[in-house]
C-alpha cells in the first residue's frame, strides 16, 4: 500500500513539474511598453525583455491581447540602406539567457488593432511559449516618440 501511495505522489511530482505553471517559474518578462498610436492605426509594437531562469531552453511563438486581432514577433533587418520588418516563426529563450525585444530589432507586432493606444493607459496580452505555455503581461503605453527603457530601468 505504501508503495503505491510513493508511486502516485511521484508521478503526481512529475506532472506538476512538466505543468506549465512550473515552467512558466523560470521565465521573467520585464518592462513590457508600447507607443501611443495615432487614430486609424491598424498596427502597433510591443517592447520588453524575457529572461529564462531556468535550465530549460524555452521558445516565444506569439500571443494574444485585447487590443489586436492577432500578435506576432517580428524582426527589422536592414538590407542595402533599406529597413524592412519581417514575421518570425517563434524566439528562442536560451535557459540562463535573456532576449531583449525593442525599437529597431526584435519586437512584438499588434495587428489588426481595434483601437488606438494612448498615452499613460496599459493593456493586457498573454504571450505563448513553447514550454511555459500563456503568459499574462500587461503592457504600458508611452507617447508616440518614446524610446528604450526609461530612468536607466
Amino acid at each position: 500500500m505504501r508503495r503505491r501511495s510513493f508511486l502516485a505522489l511521484a508521478g503526481a511530482c512529475a506532472a506538476a513539474l512538466a505543468s506549465p505553471a512550473a515552467a512558466q517559474e523560470g521565465l521573467r518578462v520585464h518592462e513590457p511598453w508600447s507607443r501611443a498610436t495615432p487614430g486609424g492605426a491598424k498596427v502597433a509594437a510591443g517592447y520588453l525583455a524575457v529572461e529564462n531562469r531556468g535550465s530549460a531552453p524555452d521558445r516565444l511563438l506569439g500571443g494574444a491581447s485585447e487590443i489586436a486581432g492577432r500578435v506576432e514577433i517580428h524582426e527589422t533587418v536592414t538590407e542595402g540602406g533599406v529597413s524592412r520588418m519581417r514575421p518570425l516563426e517563434g524566439l528562442p529563450v536560451p535557459p540562463g539567457g535573456r532576449v531583449e525585444l525593442r525599437p529597431g530589432g526584435l519586437h512584438l507586432m499588434f495587428m489588426d488593432l481595434k483601437r488606438p493606444l494612448k498615452e499613460g493607459e496599459r493593456f493586457r496580452a498573454t504571450l505563448r511559449f513553447e514550454r511555459a505555455g500563456a503568459v499574462p503581461v500587461e503592457f504600458a503605453v508611452r507617447g508616440i516618440g518614446a524610446g528604450g527603457h526609461r530612468h536607466g530601468h
